[in-house]
C-alpha cells in the first residue's frame, strides 16, 4: 500500500475500503466458495466437500455472495430442481485477492501450522 496511512486515532469510525470489502467477503467460507469457482466447482455439493464449509452456513454464504453480485446462480435441472453457482465479474475481480492471500499463506501461515504439526508428532 503506496498511501500514507491517516492518523491512529481517529475521533470516529475510520471509513475505509479494507473494511468495506470485509463486510462483503472477509468471512472464511465466502473466500473459499470464491476460490472453488475459480478452480471450476459450480455445484453445491462439490463445494461443500471442498471447503468442509456446514451445509446452513453455506447456503449462507452463497445467498449473500449472490446478494452482492459476485456470483450467480443458474438452473442446470429442472427435476429435481439443481443450481450451479458462477462468478460475475466482480467475482473474478477477487483472482489476485486470492493469488496473494495464497502467496501470504504459503510464506507465512503454512509453515507455522507444519511447525506446530512437528511440535504434535514429536
Amino acid at each position: 500500500m503506496s498511501q500514507k496511512f491517516e492518523s491512529t486515532r481517529p475521533v470516529a469510525p475510520r471509513e475505509c475500503p479494507i473494511a468495506d470489502a470485509l463486510d462483503v467477503v472477509g468471512e472464511r467460507w465466502s473466500l473459499l466458495v470464491v476460490r472453488e469457482l475459480a478452480f471450476g466447482v459450480h455445484r453445491f455439493k462439490e463445494i461443500q466437500a471442498n471447503t468442509g464449509a456446514p451445509r446452513e452456513t453455506l447456503a449462507l454464504r452463497l445467498r449473500k455472495l449472490e446478494e452482492v453480485g459476485i456470483i450467480e446462480r443458474r438452473r442446470y435441472c429442472d427435476r429435481p430442481p439443481r443450481d450451479e453457482y458462477l462468478l460475475t465479474g466482480i467475482g473474478r475481480d477477487l483472482f489476485p485477492v486470492l493469488a496473494e492471500l495464497r502467496v501470504w499463506g504459503e510464506r507465512h501461515a503454512a509453515p507455522a501450522r507444519a511447525s506446530t504439526r512437528e511440535g504434535l508428532d514429536g
